[in-house]
């Protein structure tokens, strides 16, 4: 067992310029942090980063050549010299990329700058989670029953070790995490393939094929304990935080405090947290992460040697700046006495907005943000690397923002977060915002039934289709005519003659002004006519009569079936953005006229999502069968398989391995058995 080495002395002291070795929404975190405590920043960024809005925070900026993580914000070197030739004496990892890196956090002592965060070999025992799991079970932290696997296994070793974890089991990487290497066991004739696949993948993200077994606690709750360490080696804890709610085994919904957790667990969680702290002579923010079983049981996952995503669930229920207590320790400090004598008042909640698309299976969107605004309410807090106009990239984590709501009660906080993204505008983007909502809403949730199986108990179409109601189709139709009346009115204020004469008008009534949106998919056609204050209109051939208050190209104010509401119009190109108190549409004008040259031929395979195209398994002129996959797409931690629709043959192949594709590119051409031509 390797203990941290108590002879590596991290360098402490002032610290005057601060690089953050990171992006997006904590970078800008860290700054602003930074900036209050009067220490100068400086961002270091890659090149589709460049017009990202924490490079303009930052005081100044270092550019990372290059846009795939491997050439920018990994490269150690690279992040070195920058702040090198910025004259920072410090830098601080955030999350992700290279915040666990004790090769980095090494090199930055032996160049001379404070890294703000644990010593290297703290990161080292706490990265293997082989090694960390020995190391709690030596200081006395419940640990769940395992086996390391190093080598190919002979099916009899691999045999006796999965009856010594017992099944449901999983396979886990041993190095690295967000899901990668991991499979679930349910029982011994499928562990041998989850072996041999788990390695693979673990070797191929992380450079390490080690796996280990661990007994699985079925649909457990995953809770987390915040920790924090000085350089004098007090430790002490910060509660707890709920992070069962996941999808692919990354968190989307997190609160402070869980609301399985009473008073006597949570001091035996704390204890535990505390004490794996002190083991590992901890030093900076960190989080222990526990399983939870439904008897109260916990058991040791991990240690986070790094400051977590979900982090200000625990600021807003403390009133504690973590990324202070981060640098203030960094400097040398001692932890303040009212870090000490914390006590949790209210709740907190945060979600994660990503901009995937949850029904095809969470596949990530890239693309333009044309509008990102979530306004600003009382108790609502928003962390985010985006703007308006913002382009989210197929190289890094497609997480828009992190929304944060506090309240007195549970209840408090699951209501003004809902109302905080039901009031947001997002447009160019297909994101998780519907999902979210209707888990905030939704009763099991309000009950506190969260563990880690809720995704499973409520399938999210199936969540997100209760939650929109009976009525989703008819507020779709409503949104279609609003989008309808704005288009209208934009097309008489551009009109260079009679552009004060009503839409559509005509000495004899004549035939209503039609137009056909798409909304996912399905096609509302909407027929209209104006008539004074008064609009006759139908969509799909329902009629839907309203009275127009006033209609703009940016705003319809429109009584619909007895309800009045002011609708909030924008547009882009042929896109149209609807958002009212009864939701948000995003609507696509159907041309009258399509564009043959568009049209995908007939048997195309269509990129699912937009990536790298990571391996090939067929060539032109090759017989396939429907099911047999042909490609394998990764983007933003995920792969993607691209599959034969039908039996038939290959008759065109548009894709290589190692080819960067956009959704909807044509990747290949599957000829059915006995078509022609």
């Amino acid at each position: 067992m390797t203990m941290p080495d108590t002879k590596y002395q991290a360098r402490t002291g002032p610290i005057g310029k601060l690089l953050i070795a990171n992006r997006g929404e904590i970078a800008a975190r860290i700054i602003r942090t930074a900036h209050a405590l009067g220490i100068a920043t400086v961002a270091v960024y890659s090149d589709p980063d460049a017009d990202a809005p924490y490079v303009a925070l930052a005081d100044e900026a270092v550019r990372l050549p290059g846009a795939a993580p491997a050439d920018t914000y990994l490269r150690g070197d690279l992040i070195i010299a920058a702040a090198a030739a910025s004259g920072a004496d410090a830098v601080h990892p955030g999350y992700g990329f290279l915040s666990e890196n004790a090769a980095f956090a090494r090199a930055c002592g032996d160049a001379g700058l404070i890294f703000v965060g644990p010593a290297p070999d703290t990161i080292t025992a706490m990265g293997s989670k082989v090694e960390a799991k020995a190391m709690m079970a030596a200081a006395g932290v419940p640990v769940l029953p395992g086996v390391t696997i190093t080598e190919e296994p002979e099916p009899a070793d691999l045999a006796a070790a999965g009856d010594e974890v017992g099944f449901p089991l999983l396979v886990k990487a041993a190095f690295g995490g967000g899901g990668r290497g991991m499979r679930l066991v349910d029982d011994p004739a499928g562990l041998a393939e989850a072996v041999r696949s788990a390695r693979g993948e673990a070797a191929s993200a992380f450079g390490d094929g080690t796996v280990f077994l661990e007994r699985f606690v079925t649909d457990p709750r995953h809770v987390e304990v915040q920790i924090l360490g000085d350089t004098a080696g007090r430790v002490i804890s910060l509660f707890e935080r709920e992070c069962s709610i996941q999808r692919r085994y990354q968190k989307i919904v997190e609160e402070s405090p869980s609301p399985a957790v009473d008073d006597d667990l949570r001091a035996a969680l704390t204890t535990a947290a505390v004490a794996a702290g002190q083991a590992v002579s901890y030093t900076g923010a960190g989080t222990v992460e526990f399983v939870l079983g439904r008897d109260g049981s916990f058991f040791f996952l991990e240690m986070n040697t790094r400051l977590q995503v979900e982090h200000p669930v625990t600021e807003e229920v403390t009133g504690l700046d973590l990324v202070e207590l981060q640098l203030r320790i960094a400097e040398g400090e001692p932890l303040p006495p009212e870090a000490a004598a914390a006590v949790i008042s209210g709740h907190a909640i945060e979600v994660r907005l990503y901009a995937e698309d949850v029904p095809a299976g969470f596949l990530p969107v890239t693309g333009t943000l044309h509008r990102f605004e979530i306004p600003a309410a009382p108790g609502v807090r928003v962390d985010t690397g985006f703007r308006n106009g913002s382009e989210v990239s197929p190289h890094y984590d497609a997480m828009l923002a992190k929304v944060i709501a506090h309240g007195r009660t549970r209840a408090d906080a699951a209501r003004r977060l809902a109302r905080a993204l039901d009031r947001a505008q997002i447009h160019g983007l297909t994101t998780n915002r519907a999902l979210l909502a209707a888990i905030l809403r939704e009763p099991e949730f309000l009950a506190g039934g969260t563990d880690t199986g809720y995704l499973t108990r409520h399938e999210p179409a199936a969540l997100m289709a209760a939650a929109a109601g009976p009525s989703a189709a008819r507020v779709t139709a409503a949104h279609a005519l609003v989008a309808a009346l704005a288009a209208q009115a934009e097309h008489r204020a551009q009109a260079p003659v009679l552009r004060t004469l009503p839409s559509g008008w005509r000495n004899v009534v004549s035939a209503p002004q039609r137009v056909t949106f798409t909304v996912a998919g399905e096609q509302y056609a909407v027929a209209y006519r104006v008539t004074g204050a008064t609009v006759q209109a139908s969509v799909n051939d329902t009629p839907l009569e309203g009275l127009v208050r006033s209609a703009g190209p940016d705003q319809v104010d429109l009584d619909v079936g007895g309800t009045r509401r002011a609708y909030l119009v924008h547009r882009v190109g042929a896109d149209t953005f609807v958002d009212a108190s009864d939701g948000s549409t995003a609507l696509t004008e159907v041309p009258r006229f399509g564009d043959p040259e568009r049209m995908a031929p007939a048997g195309s395979l269509l990129a699912p999502m937009p990536g790298l195209v990571l391996r090939v398994f067929a060539e032109v002129g090759a017989a396939v069968v429907a099911g047999q996959p042909l490609l394998v797409l990764e983007a933003m931690k995920m792969e993607q398989t691209v599959s034969a629709p039908a039996d038939g043959v290959v008759a065109e192949l548009h894709a290589k391995a190692g080819d960067q594709v956009s959704t909807g590119q044509v990747l290949a051409v599957v000829e059915a058995e006995g078509a022609e031509g």
